[in-house]
């Protein structure tokens, strides 16, 4: 795939940028050694100090790069915004917070006195260099997710972004550059898929972080786990969005549409499979679907737009295929299916709702990566949890009850990241981040995140000589 960047609204090339040789690569891995000996030992206040002073900077480019990412990969630009702020948000919150999530800790006295020790403490230190693999979807926030805790840690960052997205690649490079970290705390590399294998077996390459999909991580966690690295790997989802008896339907069906649009359909947490319970089901998918079919689908530059173009191509040829084969099969669209008439140029899909989605077809097992939502009848919560856990992935899962018992079964029982209860999952930087199954291992923000790049080393003193 080339490094370009091509507007999805209308199929156009904008840009287009040489990848990295060899030699620079090289160049680059040099110097993000040199910068780690350097930003490990710097002071938790001087990190703070950078990170804030990026995140000024970042809150007075909004609009800017909010622009770039529109362009570059098709979500509305209010959303673009919103991402922009989001990570604002997430910088300042590990510049104030990252010292106390990364405190040293002290085991329990009757333990150093077992071990034959006067004292003992575990410390968090940085490991190096480490290279994140992050994808064009949100090309801004899980790049800082992932920047944000491993600058705080003292560790450095190596940025391949997806090939699609390079404009936005660059932008956080120069933005951390502007607000003052030394050369080659984080670094861009304009580089394609096929350059990841040798730059990860790299020695001066200690870690890597992955969200991307499943072939992706696949492969990166094949090679990591080769020359013994660690990874955390965020790959696909498929999230269940649960509606119960005594759902308050005046907010699950607003939200149920947020939750399967936003980004374009095009997000790992975004709720794609809607487990109606049977008693509210006709009552729940009449509002759903007169809501999807009344969105607004049009130029992500435009305020009005509530769904803008697929970010490729083939991401809407591959979405295509799926609902080509469930209604082959004997879906039932509810509304959508198609291109929309009106948009002759760019990559955009119709808001779409297919019902009576059995196992015989791929969407019931595979991640519709687009404005396409699925819907199950179900008699009981028995069968809901069943349907809800019918699946390889397990990033997130949302479930609406005011049934207090309701919810701990499902809290219980739910094979997901995160359980999410009248609401829509949406990642913050204090709570931790991650699926299980084939979305993938270990967890991204709070202090889990910024500890997993970190060596958790035990400092043990002896007791002394009588």
């Amino acid at each position: 795939m080339p490094i370009a960047t091509v507007n999805p609204t209308t199929g156009e090339t904008l840009k287009t940028f040489d990848a990295l040789g060899s030699e620079e690569i090289d160049t680059r891995l040099d110097r993000a050694q040199r910068a780690f000996r350097e930003h490990r030992v710097t002071s938790f206040a001087r990190r703070a100090e950078l990170m804030r002073d990026a995140a000024e900077l970042l809150e007075a480019d909004r609009d800017d790069i909010a622009r770039t990412m529109t362009l570059e990969m098709g979500k509305t630009l209010k959303a673009a915004r919103a991402e922009a702020a989001k990570c604002v948000k997430a910088m300042r919150w590990y510049a104030d917070h990252a010292e106390e999530q990364l405190a040293d800790e002290r085991p329990r006295s009757a333990d150093v006195e077992d071990s034959g020790g006067s004292q003992a403490i575990v410390r968090y230190r940085p490991i190096g260099p480490v290279l994140a693999i992050m994808p064009w979807n949100f090309p801004l926030w899980q790049v800082v997710r992932f920047a944000a805790p491993a600058l705080m840690a003292g560790n450095v960052g190596l940025l391949k972004h997806a090939s699609n997205v390079p404009q936005t690649a660059l932008y956080l490079e120069d933005l951390f550059r502007r607000a003052g970290y030394p050369e080659g705390c984080f670094q861009t590399l304009l580089v394609g898929s096929d350059a990841v294998a040798d730059i990860l077996r790299d020695p001066r390459v200690a870690a890597a972080t992955l969200t991307g999909s499943e072939p992706a991580g696949r492969a990166v966690a094949s090679i990591a786990g080769d020359v013994i690295k660690k990874t955390v790997l965020e790959l696909g989802g498929s999230d269940p969005f649960l509606v119960l008896p005594s759902a308050d339907l005046d907010r699950a069906v607003p939200t149920a549409v947020t939750a399967r649009v936003q980004n374009n359909g095009q997000s790992c947490i975004a709720a794609k499979r809607f487990i109606v319970h049977t008693d509210i089901y006709d009552a729940f998918a009449s509002r759903f679907v007169q809501s999807m079919s009344a969105l607004a689908v049009g130029d992500p530059m435009e305020e009005s737009t509530d769904v803008g173009p697929l970010s490729s191509e083939q991401g809407r040829r591959s979405l295509e295929e799926l609902v080509d084969d469930a209604r082959g099969r004997g879906a039932t669209v509810l509304c959508g299916g198609d291109r929309p008439e009106e948009r002759t140029a760019g990559w955009f899909y119709e808001p779409t709702v297919l019902a009576d989605v059995t196992p015989q077809m791929r969407i019931h097992y595979e991640e519709a990566f687009g404005p396409v939502a699925t819907l199950y009848r179900v008699a009981d919560l028995d069968e809901a949890v069943q349907v809800a856990n019918d699946t390889p992935f397990g990033l997130s899962s949302n479930v609406w009850t005011r049934d207090a018992a309701e919810q701990e079964r499902c809290a219980r029982d739910l094979e997901a990241g995160g359980v999410y209860f009248n609401g829509m999952t949406a990642s913050h930087p204090g709570f931790p981040f991650g699926g299980v199954k084939r979305s993938g291992y270990g967890r991204e923000l709070a202090g889990h995140g910024i500890r997993e790049f970190c060596n958790a080393t035990t400092i043990w003193h002896g007791a002394p000589a009588p």
